[in-house]
């Protein structure tokens, strides 16, 4: 009998602590979901460069924006613009200059850089082979801020004589501190982390 009373003495502890540890773990959801949303953005901020390069993805022209602004303010004379072919047999990279020029933008300010590239990973080895073959030495590299840690790292271990600057763009689907809310906020956090964990292992 004192044996199972003993017994049963040490379950209610360890069935109190896991409650008290759900309890923490709820209390402080917002910090940690936060911090794991905040890990994903590792960005800079813009310097001058011998080009900026938009990675491709962007229905939104949000990155493509941010890159514009460098152009304006002289950060850059000219943007590289990726683009994967896309539906119906069109490039994301001419969609994307068309998108650009009908804001009154120059069409001489882009660059399209048409690729059959369906991961950062391989984007970022033709887009280096691009900036090589030009003796581009300082790039800005455009992306939306969940996505620059990542691809900074990406294009850093595949070009480490060259200078990369990561640049964020805003992204209206993702924020690190709200990112929970919202299901697309959710697929892109869910995305990147699996994304994020697969370059870690070599993936």
């Amino acid at each position: 009998m004192t044996k199972r009373k003993g017994g049963l003495g040490r379950s209610a502890i360890y069935l109190a602590m896991l409650v008290l540890a759900g309890v923490v773990v709820f209390a402080t959801a917002s910090y940690w979901m936060t911090a794991m949303g905040q890990f994903l953005i590792r960005a800079e901020a813009p310097a001058p460069a011998d080009i900026a390069v938009v990675l491709a993805g962007d229905s939104y022209g949000e990155r493509l924006t941010t890159a514009i602004s460098l152009v304006e303010a002289k950060q850059v004379p000219a943007v590289l613009v990726d683009g994967p072919i896309g539906p119906y047999g069109t490039w994301e990279s001419d969609l994307a200059i068309d998108w650009a020029v009908k804001q009154g933008k120059p069409r001489e300010w882009f660059i399209p850089n048409r690729m059959d590239a369906d991961s950062t990973m391989e984007e970022a080895r033709l887009g280096i082979a691009w900036l090589r073959a030009h003796n581009m030495k300082r790039i800005a590299i455009v992306t939306s801020n969940f996505h620059t840690r990542r691809s900074g790292n990406i294009f850093r271990s595949l070009a480490p004589d060259l200078e990369f600057h990561v640049i964020e763009s805003p992204c209206r689907d993702f924020s690190p501190g709200t990112w929970w809310k919202s299901r697309r906020s959710q697929k892109y956090f869910a995305m990147e982390w699996q994304k994020t964990i697969a370059f870690w292992l070599g993936l």
